[in-house]
């Protein structure tokens, strides 16, 4: 029995959620996927997976093997890259795991680069929405979260950005330019709903004197989890919408949707990179995270140039 391959055969059932699918991935026939499992179960003397006719699942044991064997895993992939490093290239695969509206605004944006500077780093991205990050299935999780935010989790903040109300001109022209905070009641406001918005509470702040902020109950109009929802239903004149820089630089850049209330900014949002743990750190996460951050800078400041010359944004 090849020990090496059976234990990665057993952790990609598991990643992919069952043998068939892990035996595409690994372009092997599913016989000898269950076969090299089973021969692994053998020479542990113990059973790894509980098998039914829809999933698998660990066991007990199976749950404890796979932490190790994902460290192994990890360590000999880590050897193999310090063994190359005479080439100066860096190899080697990179788990992501991001919120959809961070891969799409963030990440997306970044892959040819990063490609290009490391074209031996394969990226594999996994895009879903969350509550609490898996952060142990993956070697970097992207998510943001508002001001508030107090994990347990390893992170390292990528940047600060802020909120900003925008409208499309023709909302604007329908219903007049609000001159303070306290005139949005009697606007149709839009909201983002979920783990960083402040629901039916807006929490607007001066960004030129910072002691000056105002609490308002807003009743939306419309209110979603999903912000692609909510910039088209701006984009069509819908209503007044909190959103971050980044999102509507592009947006302000065209003239397709407008500031509203200029300096006032609706909270922070920062954004994250989990880690499953400090040490052992592969350098391929590191330039990642090095790339990321360097990005994410770059755009925030072009997004800042357009939005005014905010401060506060790093």
């Amino acid at each position: 029995m090849d020990r090496l391959q059976s234990m990665r055969v057993f952790q990609r059932v598991i990643d992919e959620g069952g043998f068939a699918a892990a035996a595409r991935a690994l372009d092997m026939s599913p016989a000898v996927v269950t076969r090299l499992v089973a021969d692994l179960e053998e020479h542990l003397g113990t059973r790894l997976l509980h098998r039914s006719t829809r999933k698998v699942s660990l066991s007990e044991a199976g749950e404890a093997y796979l932490a190790r064997v994902r460290a192994i895993l990890q360590d000999i992939d880590e050897a193999d890259a310090l063994a190359n490093l005479h080439t100066q290239e860096l190899a080697g695969e990179l788990h992501v795991l991001a919120t959809p509206v961070l891969a799409t605004y963030l990440l997306a944006p970044m892959l040819a680069g990063f490609r290009a500077k490391y074209p031996k780093i394969t990226l594999h991205i996994r895009v879903e929405s969350f509550e609490e990050p898996s952060v142990e299935e993956h070697d970097v999780t992207l998510f943001a979260a508002d001001e508030a935010y107090d994990g347990t989790i390893v992170a390292r903040k990528i940047a600060t950005t802020h909120g900003i109300l925008v409208a499309a001109p023709s909302y604007m022209q329908r219903k007049g330019i609000p001159q303070t905070p306290d005139e949005l009641v009697a606007h149709d406001c839009l909201e983002l709903s979920g783990s960083i918005a402040r629901h039916q509470r807006w929490h607007l702040r001066n960004e030129t004197n910072p002691q000056e902020t105002v609490d308002l109950n807003l009743t939306p109009v419309i209110s979603s989890n999903h912000i692609e929802t909510l910039i088209a239903a701006t984009l069509d004149g819908v209503g007044i919408t909190p959103c971050t820089v980044e999102l509507v630089g592009p947006l302000l850049a065209t003239g397709e949707l407008v500031r509203v209330l200029a300096p006032w900014v609706a909270g922070q949002v920062h954004l994250y990179a989990a880690l499953p743990s400090r040490q052992y750190l592969p350098r391929r996460t590191r330039v990642f995270l090095d790339y990321l951050t360097e990005q994410t800078a770059l755009m925030l400041a072009d997004a800042q140039a357009v939005c005014g010359g905010m401060s506060g944004l790093r």
